[in-house]
């Protein structure tokens, strides 16, 4: 195929249509009609040579081919776009809309005052936040379909870029009113009080050593420092009592509320869950690690002009929570 014959509006066309998997929303986003959407794909397709995307139920799936081409096509694109320099950003007038992985701790601890700041300095950017345990975050990011992803990662392949955002260690939740509540807590009762852990992934889904492994991409499955708590209980010829193992952090004070269970969470959701005034934090009785969050994108955006913006608020909210105490 000759780059001649190639109209560059069809590779916008099919950007569109990889992105919404639907023609209508795709014309919309490009200021076209469905027909028109239509008889580019036709005319793509018979230059590629293959049927891209094919009507189904829940939309336009992409084939195999259209799959592979969709990440070079949107690079090329963007860089065609800075290149001219016809996208400029502009965050008081965008209606940009922005995808992050994160999960719910990560929402209501960062993204939570992110959303409140772009409100006041970019109401018409909207954030779609997806969950950072999905199985093929690595794949999302990949193909564009997640701009942002924000968690704690033992590797970072080569085609990503991070950055840190804070680091923290780990605190001890119990309802008011706990038996322990009154004293300072030890290892006796880390031992004695069955505990409440957040875990969003175990072996079944390819977790080893607390990370899942995807495309070079290794997450954190589990939010606690599992070896520290082993260790420091083996001492003492104990083990653990994990009798609660949840994937959602916010679930916690449900289960502590009418409880005596504890729960090993991150500091900064400890501070985060404390706040109603209905749980108590306390240090834990044995030296857990420090872990890291980071800001990961894939390295094609690292010039784009809105994905700059965007991780300039997130670096500075996640700034102003280590510095209030929040992230330690």
């Amino acid at each position: 195929m000759s780059i001649g014959r190639m109209d560059l509006n069809l590779l916008k066309v099919f950007d569109a249509v990889f992105e919404d998997r639907n023609l209508v929303l795709a014309g919309r986003r490009l200021n076209l009609s469905q027909s028109a959407v239509s008889h580019a794909l036709a005319r793509l397709r018979e230059l590629v040579g293959d049927d891209l995307f094919l009507r189904t139920g829940k939309g336009m799936a992409p084939t195999g081919r259209a799959t592979a081409m969709a990440p070079a096509i949107r690079d090329c694109l963007r860089r065609i776009e800075a290149t001219l320099g016809v996208e400029s950003f502009t965050p008081e007038k965008s209606t940009r809309r922005f995808v992050i992985a994160a999960n719910d701790h990560v929402t209501a601890v960062i993204v939570a005052p992110l959303s409140r700041e772009l409100q006041r300095i970019a109401s018409g950017v909207d954030l779609v936040i997806r969950p950072s345990t999905r199985l093929d975050l690595a794949e999302q990011i990949d193909l564009g379909r997640i701009d942002l992803a924000i968690g704690i990662f033992a590797q970072v392949p080569a085609r990503l870029n991070a950055r840190t955002l804070m680091s923290q260690g780990e605190a001890i939740l119990m309802r008011k009113g706990h038996p322990a509540a009154r004293r300072r807590l030890t290892l006796r009762d880390v031992a004695s009080y069955p505990l409440v852990a957040i875990s969003v992934g175990g072996q079944e889904e390819g977790a080893v050593d607390g990370f899942i492994l995807e495309r070079g991409l290794a997450r954190q499955s589990e939010m606690f420092d599992r070896h520290a708590l082993q260790e420091a209980l083996a001492d003492m010829g104990q083990a653990p009592r994990l009798r609660v193992t949840v994937p959602h952090s916010l679930a916690i004070p449900a289960l502590l509320r009418e409880s005596d269970m504890l729960s090993i969470v991150p500091t900064s959701l400890a501070r985060a869950l404390t706040r109603s005034g209905e749980l108590l934090l306390r240090p834990p009785p044995y030296r857990s690690g420090l872990a890291t969050t980071r800001a990961v994108w894939h390295r094609r955006n690292d010039h784009d002009g809105a994905h700059l913006w965007l991780r300039d608020r997130v670096f500075a909210v996640a700034r102003t929570i280590a510095e209030a105490g929040d992230g330690r």
